[in-house]
């Protein structure tokens, strides 16, 4: 009699633990995620604003236009969603987010970036993989963190993202002339795909894109692209074609060894519009990072 009453009350405990176990598998909690800031020093890359400050709230920020938010269990996508700020309906305020999350650990990611509609192909995929696969890539910024859920209570996260990108600046030192149609930019390597966790480059092949100057017949021009790097520094050859409006090639002109730096830009200044070639003594390279990296060819 005394074994089966312990054999009973062991079965109970058993009973007992499982039903628990079964309990917390199927409870989720309610997760609020508000990214209140990005990182943006205006010393190191030019945010608009043209004073210094560590961060700007998303919605102010003109230089990005949608935000991604992610939710992983080791390389099983849980929960993403994507707010368009010029899209009201896919937010209630633009940087917060709401969803349901079962108890267990995950990694957030959340990246906010530069929004064009009509000619941008992003996808992030877990986090250590996301990307452009159109033409160019965007301005980014990212934040990945370990988030755990232990019970069916409300969980209130914020998130600060930082600039993982390079910018080049293209500028002209001549004016434009009649027949130019556009600028076309060519990176030796970097690439237009990164890791959210690190913020570096996952392909480094290099990429070209074309820009449609603005700047009038007669005016210099000025053009920018973005770029990751496979480092934190990076130097990389830039092609510059000068196109018709057949894409024809009218002058092309070759920088090697552009350094380039996340969070930073490094400007490009000389003539375009001429048949000149460029040598290794025709440029030079400031060092200084703040505000940009000037390489004159």
């Amino acid at each position: 009699m005394m074994a089966a009453i312990v054999l009973l009350a062991a079965t109970g405990c058993t009973n007992e633990s499982v039903e628990t176990e079964v309990a917390n598998q199927k409870a989720t909690a309610p997760v609020t995620v508000r990214v209140n800031d990005f990182s943006i020093t205006s010393e190191e890359m030019p945010s608009g604003g043209g004073t210094t400050r560590s961060a700007v709230n998303p919605a102010s920020y003109d230089g990005v236009g949608a935000i991604d938010l992610a939710f992983y269990s080791g390389g099983t996508e849980i929960f993403k969603t994507t707010q368009i700020k010029s899209d009201g309906t896919t937010y209630s305020t633009f940087g917060e987010f709401s969803c349901n999350l079962p108890i267990g650990n995950y990694t957030m990611v959340v990246v906010g970036r530069g929004y064009f509609p009509n000619d941008d192909v992003f996808t992030l995929t877990s986090p250590t993989a996301a990307g452009y696969t159109s033409e160019r890539a965007r301005e980014t910024f990212v934040k990945t963190q370990a988030v755990n859920i232990t019970s069916a209570d409300p969980v209130n996260l914020s998130a600060t993202l930082n600039r993982i990108v390079a910018k080049l600046e293209i500028i002209s030192t001549d004016t434009r002339i009649d027949g130019v149609s556009k600028i076309r930019t060519t990176y030796s390597a970097g690439g237009k795909s990164f890791n959210p966790t690190t913020g570096l480059a996952t392909s480094n092949t290099g990429f070209n894109l074309t820009n449609t100057p603005s700047a009038a017949v007669g005016a210099t021009i000025d053009v920018g692209s973005f770029v990751f790097l496979a480092t934190d520094e990076q130097t990389v050859n830039i092609t510059i074609d000068v196109l018709d409006a057949n894409e024809d090639v009218m002058f092309t002109k070759y920088v090697a060894n552009v350094p380039l730096k996340r969070n930073r830009q490094t400007v490009l200044s000389g003539p375009l519009f001429t048949s000149t070639a460029i040598t290794s003594s025709a440029f030079q390279v400031e060092t200084d990072w703040l505000p940009n990296n000037t390489v004159n060819f």
